[in-house]
């Protein structure tokens, strides 16, 4: 007997809602969309912050000629350029050679954790290239002299031979440049490349989400920002919330340094609710961040920044009194699923059901649950608790560079590897960079999971109550 229904009802006092579920056998078969587009639709997905840019495609490069089982393969290989949401511009190049571009992709500003880089323990050395060689260095006369060029280089060589460099690094793969002097360049960079700390981040908030009682300075959330000020946005609804943003002195703030507390000011008065401060600034990304892109584009690596926009935003929930949970997600590559953390500063538990696990979270109690999850595969759930609370999750987990093969599949959450699924896109940009040939997309079907047991990673810990001085 099979019944459908579109959303895991309440357990407790919280429950989650899926995009699709089965009753299958008394086993229920969690439906994980896995359609990209469709699933980054709209909703929240996991923290963003920093740099939001779009893809335009190749300006600088050269071509490459990949060496496999099934024989060579030319493509391009360069230097990529994307434009900054709010003014600004971006050069980047691929880490992720088998998969190929989107057209007019979004890209958001990533951690190395949430990539492919972040299991790769020579990602250092993708970044020691990127500030030794095209664009950072761009005496062309002194780069080509460094590789042992004697008939120089040209921009299109430059990038040509750096982007060949980074794939035998983020790739391991066996690729050449086409021209002599390119391909120079390359071995000279990843012969010279040692491996180099991940960049800090251009600018986040942390914790992206904080709760508390109506009375009190909800946080604190901290400012990071690499270099400059940030300008702090209230409430969009602060005139009638009364909800204001304001330092440890309780005095409102607009602008903000590194290391600067922020909190949320809120009524006594006020009814169970939950408001919303950005920070916003303009300075340069630094090089080697990673960027990643919901529609399962290919991973980009940071090269060069212009003065650009980025931005960050952390939110509060508040109640007189129950649960009171804060809500937060990651993407977590080295476990292959998504970090969920959940905070409580209310007098009462907070539970909610994921995935077919109940998880109780304690009063001033915080724990982390790592869902997993399979290469290429998109998710999409809500958790809802008292009081109207909610917080939806979307986003593709993109952790491998080799893209997945085609088939559907299910697994169970206790198998040890994801299964994979796979197919083509119309919207892919073949000619530009990547394998064209080797790997595909996700397509529009779905994945069933199925939900047997608790097969999820739990860290549990006790929150310390911030100081307020």
């Amino acid at each position: 007997m099979h019944s459908s229904f579109s959303a895991l009802k309440v357990r407790g006092r919280g429950a989650v809602r899926l995009a699709a579920a089965t009753l299958v056998s008394g086993l229920v078969a969690v439906g994980v969309m896995a359609g990209a587009d469709t699933a980054a639709a709209d909703g929240t997905s996991q923290s963003q912050s920093g740099a939001t840019a779009t893809i335009g495609g190749l300006k600088t490069y050269g071509a490459a000629v990949i060496h496999d089982e099934a024989g060579d393969q030319q493509i391009s290989a360069g230097l990529f350029e994307m434009s900054v949401e709010g003014g600004g511009t971006l050069q980047t190049y691929c880490v992720d050679l088998h998969n190929p571009t989107q057209t007019d992709a979004k890209y958001h500003e990533t951690p190395w954790s949430g990539t492919s880089l972040g299991a790769n323990k020579d990602a250092g050395r993708i970044r020691w290239i990127l500030q030794n060689s095209y664009p950072q260095v761009n005496d062309l006369a002194a780069l080509a002299a460094k590789a042992g060029v004697s008939s120089g280089l040209s921009e299109q060589d430059a990038a040509a031979g750096t982007q060949v460099a980074i794939w035998r690094w983020s790739d391991g793969a066996d690729v050449d440049a086409l021209d002599p002097q390119a391909e120079k360049l390359a071995d000279y960079l990843e012969k010279s490349a040692r491996n180099l700390a991940e960049p800090e981040a251009s600018l986040t908030l942390d914790p992206p989400a904080v709760s508390g009682h109506p009375g009190e300075l909800l946080g604190p959330v901290t400012v990071h920002i690499n270099e400059g000020r940030v300008t702090v946005s209230p409430p969009a609804d602060a005139a009638t919330s009364g909800v204001r943003v304001v330092g440890k002195d309780g005095k409102a703030i607009t602008s903000a340094a590194d290391g600067s507390q922020v909190f949320f000011d809120v009524p006594e008065d006020a009814a169970a609710g939950s408001a919303e401060v950005t920070v916003q600034a303009s300075t340069t990304v630094p090089v080697g961040r990673a960027f990643t892109s919901e529609s399962r584009s290919q991973t980009q690596i940071l090269a060069g920044s212009s003065e650009s926009t980025v931005s960050a935003t952390a939110s509060a929930g508040w109640a007189e009194k129950g649960a009171i949970p804060a809500l937060s997600a990651a993407k977590n590559c080295a476990k292959g699923g998504l970090d969920i953390t959940a905070s409580n500063e209310g007098d009462e538990d907070f539970a909610f059901e994921l995935m077919g696990t109940e998880h109780v979270i304690p009063a001033s109690t915080w724990r982390t649950v790592t869902i997993p999850l399979q290469e290429d595969q998109a998710y999409d759930f809500t958790i809802e608790a008292p009081d109207g609370f909610e917080k939806r999750f979307t986003g593709v987990l993109d952790c491998l560079t080799q893209g997945a093969e085609a088939g559907d599949s299910t697994q169970t959450l206790s198998e040890p590897s994801p299964a994979t699924v796979g197919g083509t896109s119309a919207d892919t940009n073949l000619a530009e960079t990547g394998d064209s040939g080797m790997t595909g997309l996700i397509a529009g079907t779905a994945i069933g999971l199925v939900v047997i047991g608790g097969a999820v990673l739990l860290v549990v810990g006790r929150r310390k109550t911030p100081t307020q001085d």
